[in-house]
């Protein structure tokens, strides 16, 4: 038994990582290749080409990227066109997953997308490549499946696979104490994102949020985990926002950062989601280039790009976007959580219930539905 999967960038990386936990205890022996990030590979898997190189968004940086991702999708194609894994799994990067999937199934391969894309946020028109890439779409929220039912897509709600792993109740004293921080004391995580553009475009401006933050709470300390690749432009980044020994950069250990804090000023992303399971305070922020924006932002279906707000289906949780993601706007958001006890642990609360939601056993029913497709 052998499954092939492409995951990029770190999101992807961890959804891959806990979703072979359930194809290994499933399958003793499963086979599983084609490329994938460090959680992966500790499962055993084996990764053809650095998952980095998918990490690209925005129609900008894409096109940039262009030819070289046409290039490695076409590689991949015929190598698994060649030597056929019994189902291939794409996890999330739809852009590069979905046309993929499309020409193996043309070839009568299986095909397994975990994640659906969000075409209920933005971009309704790729209904149609789902269709026609896809055998079975596996759900990490439970609104999905019927709006991919009525389109003629088979999918299941497998609830997420982190709210399985973050415990419902977090230490916040033992996770300060890993970190080497400071038991008392205020704690500000600051998460710029993922990819190298994410960083580039946001940790200067968000550190230099934080910055003002610490200037109007003093004793405030900042913790940033970093990709190990990325740590030396968010170094950089915090020099240059005035930051000293009041900042510490981790590598990685992103969920023991979220664990200790009592607020983050974050990225939109996956890592939204995952502070919300922690269930942290956030402001959210995202920047994008210019013709990006302009491109992107009239698709929008619904108001919240956050993903716990999305899930709320309503503004719990401050977003910034653009020019609004500025440091002076941040600061203020941020303060305005430290300053509000009383909504701090309100939305603790909310975000506790939305916990429970994604709560299933992701391992059972992901793998039945990949078993029940390869049987099909």
């Amino acid at each position: 038994m052998r499954f092939s999967l492409v995951a990029g960038e770190a999101s992807g990386d961890l959804l891959g990582g806990l979703l072979l936990q359930g194809l290994n205890a499933r399958w003793p022996g499963l086979a599983t290749d084609g490329i994938g990030g460090p959680r992966m590979q500790a499962q055993g898997f084996q990764s053809w080409v650095p998952y980095e190189r998918l990490a690209v968004s925005g129609y900008v940086e894409v096109l940039r990227h262009l030819p070289g991702l046409l290039r490695l999708r076409r590689d991949l194609r015929e190598r698994l066109a060649a030597y056929p894994p019994q189902a291939f799994i794409g996890i999330d990067a739809p852009d590069f997953n979905l046309g993929l999937e499309a020409s193996l199934r043309e070839r009568g391969l299986r095909t397994v997308h975990f994640v659906c894309p969000s075409i209920w946020a933005w971009r309704a028109e790729r209904v149609h490549k789902i269709r026609a890439s896809a055998d079975h779409v596996l759900c990490l929220f439970p609104f999905e499946p019927e709006i991919l039912q009525k389109e003629g897509i088979a999918a299941t709600y497998v609830g997420h696979p982190l709210a399985n792993v973050i415990p419902q109740q977090v230490d916040r004293a033992a996770a300060r104490a890993a970190l080497g921080l400071p038991g008392e004391g205020e704690l500000l995580a600051v998460l710029p994102g993922s990819r190298a553009s994410e960083v580039a475009r946001h940790a200067l401006p968000f550190l230099a949020a934080a910055r003002r933050v610490r200037d109007a709470r003093p004793g405030l300390r900042i913790a940033v985990p970093a990709i190990p690749a990325l740590r030396p432009a968010v170094e950089r980044a915090a020099r240059e926002a005035g930051l000293g020994a009041e900042c510490s950069i981790f590598e990685g250990r992103s969920h023991e950062v979220l664990a200790a804090c009592d607020l983050t000023l974050i990225a939109s992303g996956t890592a939204t989601l995952e502070a919300a399971l922690f269930k942290r305070p956030m402001v959210i922020a995202y920047k994008v280039s210019p013709l990006t924006f302009r491109m992107m932002w009239p698709k929008r279906l619904q108001p919240w790009i956050g993903l716990p707000n999305v899930l709320c289906r309503d503004f719990v949780v401050p977003e910034l976007v653009q020019e609004a993601a500025n440091p002076e706007s941040m600061a203020r958001a941020c303060l305005e959580w430290l300053q509000s006890p009383d909504k701090m642990a309100a939305i603790s609360q909310r975000f506790s219930a939305l916990h429970e939601l994604l709560r299933r056993d992701t391992a059972r029913l992901a793998t039945d539905a990949i078993e029940k497709t390869i049987q099909a």
